[in-house]
């Protein structure tokens, strides 16, 4: 019979690491005598980061003694003792391949269900000054798992496990965890996973995902999509190619749309609605520039592109394309990208609500055309914010396409009507605040899709969040570098990205969305290092080419991996937290 042989809390502190500090429940020491187990943790206990731990889900922590001999033995330690792994309980037996997720234990006077594997994290390896244990956990198959607490009681060191329940499918924790991070990902058994109702939600919703791709709904999806919405599609060509402008239109005073073609008239490659593609930009003396990205504003199913920019004060790329761009010239495009996308056009039978403002209007437009183009019969609202009719880009297009949608709403909301501006029902005086929102009577079961400046978007997603709408029903997309992700990192004032001095001969690493680049010269243990360097918002977790959080889209060139990652991302990404530049990179940061 399992027992239990040590009971570990540990309330959260803050510790040095790499420059930062960090903010972590992951020290935990043994306890003796009984302990109280709450819904949330075990009396004394509590977790640094709530994004990444703890909650009901993921209550209590468990780790075995056999997984400790383990890694005794394979890292040559002798200094590992109960707690060191983050668990709260220690215990003998109940292994990883044995123990299924939905099996439910009784231990003193609570009990107990599992509800998915332990998520590895830089933090166990911090702990052990291991950096390469979250990789390990994985590829060695001894994650450790989450319990819930079905019924609060008291637990104590030396008490008999005894198990009051299996879980359905028998599906083991080392399978469960397998399955998501290494590949293959049969559909039959993300189906099994899936009858499993004790999963975690964000579990299940990696399968799902995973699930998708595996029977093709995917739209030629690439790498793992449980993990990283980056590779939700392989792009059409490999770095940049030429495409020839062959038209310009200005939409508004500071708005211009370039529609773009193949040089051979061939048909370009389809583009999902709400992608954008990558512009690189040229010198005076006609060498290549840096790289911008611009939403594709056309039909996605059109043979050719368009993109609208519009004219910033002081923006070197958009002036040279108001400016210096004529019909026949060639621009060098990178293939159309990106994750935010329309989901599930035909399946999918619930409102979608469109909302932008200003110049973030354009990713929004190509939905509209896509929902257009498919005769949809969902409720479609669209809601447009800008100063005024002169501002007012596309109003004639998007009304023609509304009309041809049965159930379609249209919201204009005019910051600075000018003295000429036609008011009726469809465009008001007044800005899209979230009272605004709170009137309009949105259906709360509604996908929504919004673009637009950072302060917009949030107090948006604040305002549809507060009417009912499902978070996860909330997708955006951002100007610039997005919002970057440093798990129990402490807050501090950053500086603004910037580029570093260049220092010799080596390959340049250019950031784009960050609008900076770096000479790449062996300083960094990886581009994530280089990144960090150059203070570009970046995103991670394990920092061992696991969870793929780091996953980045690769504009252009190939890098080499120091740590071979457990599943080999696409080509046309890559995993930064173990990769190295092989020759010059551009990557979507």
């Amino acid at each position: 019979m399992a027992r239990l042989l040590s009971v570990n809390v540990g309330l959260p502190r803050d510790v040095p690491w790499r420059g930062e500090t960090v903010h972590t429940g992951v020290f935990k020491s043994p306890v003796s005598g009984p302990r109280r187990v709450r819904r949330l943790n075990i009396e004394g206990d509590g977790q640094g980061d709530l994004r990444g731990h703890g909650g009901e889900m993921r209550a209590v922590l468990v780790y075995q003694a056999d997984s400790y001999r383990h890694w005794s033995a394979h890292l040559g330690r002798d200094d590992l003792v109960h707690g060191n792994f983050g668990e709260n309980l220690t215990v003998d037996g109940l292994a990883d391949d044995e123990v299924c997720v939905g099996d439910r234990y009784r231990i003193g006077t609570a009990v107990f269900e599992v509800t998915q594997p332990r998520v590895t994290c830089y933090r166990v390896g911090m702990r052990l000054g291991e950096p390469r244990l979250p990789a390990l956990l994985v590829s060695h198959g001894r994650p450790g798992f989450y319990l819930r607490v079905i019924d609060e009681g008291e637990v104590e060191a030396g008490q008999d496990i005894v198990k009051v329940a299996d879980g359905p499918e028998r599906m083991t924790v080392a399978e469960i965890d397998a399955l998501l991070y290494r590949p293959p990902h049969p559909a039959d058994r993300l189906e099994r996973a899936l009858r499993v109702d004790a999963l975690s939600p964000g579990w299940q919703a990696s399968f799902r995902a995973l699930l998708d791709q595996a029977r093709g709904d995917g739209d030629g999806a690439a790498g793992n999509a449980g993990l990283s919405p980056v590779s939700v599609t392989r792009p059409a060509w490999d770095g940049f190619r030429p495409l020839r402008v062959e038209r310009v239109v200005d939409e508004t005073p500071d708005v211009r749309s370039l529609w773009l073609t193949a040089p051979d008239r061939n048909p370009l490659p389809a583009a999902r609605p709400g992608q954008y593609l990558t512009v690189r930009t040229l010198r005076t003396d006609g060498t290549p520039g840096t790289v911008r990205s611009y939403s594709l504003s056309g039909p996605p199913g059109a043979p050719g592109y368009r993109i609208s920019v519009k004219r910033e004060e002081h923006g070197r790329a958009s002036t040279w394309l108001h400016t210096g761009v004529r019909a026949g010239d060639d621009l060098r495009a990178a293939a159309p990208r990106g994750a935010f996308v329309l989901q599930n056009l035909r399946e999918d039978p619930r409102p979608v609500v469109l909302v932008s403002a200003g110049v973030g209007v354009t990713p929004l437009l190509a939905m509209l055309y896509a929902l257009a183009d498919d005769a949809s019969r969902r409720q479609v609202w669209w809601l447009h914010a800008t100063r005024n009719g002169r501002t007012h880009a596309f109003a004639d297009e998007v009304r023609g396409l509304l009309r041809r949608l049965p159930d379609a709403r249209l919201r204009v909301f005019y910051s600075r009507p000018g003295p000429d501006d036609h008011l009726d029902a469809g465009t008001t005086s007044g800005r899209l605040t979230a009272d605004a929102v709170a009137r309009l009577g949105l259906p709360r079961d509604a996908q929504a899709y919004l673009c637009g400046p950072d302060l917009f978007m949030r107090g948006v997603t604040e305002a549809l969040e507060h009417h009912g709408i499902d978070p996860l029903h909330i997708h955006t997309e951002i100007f610039g570098a997005t919002a970057g992700s440093t798990p129990g990192i402490a807050a501090r004032k950053r500086p603004s990205p910037h580029s570093l001095p260049s220092s010799g001969p080596g390959p340049r690493v250019e950031f784009a969305r960050s609008q900076v680049s770096a000479t790449w010269n062996g300083d960094h243990d990886s581009l994530l290092g280089l990144a960090e360097a150059c203070d570009v918002p970046t995103r991670w977790s394990c920092r061992t080419g696991v969870c793929r959080t780091c996953e980045t889209a690769l504009m252009s060139g190939a890098v080499d991996y120091t740590t071979e990652p457990v599943e080999q991302p696409p080509p046309s990404s890559a995993l930064i937290c173990c990769s190295l530049p092989d020759g010059d990179v551009v990557l979507d940061l």
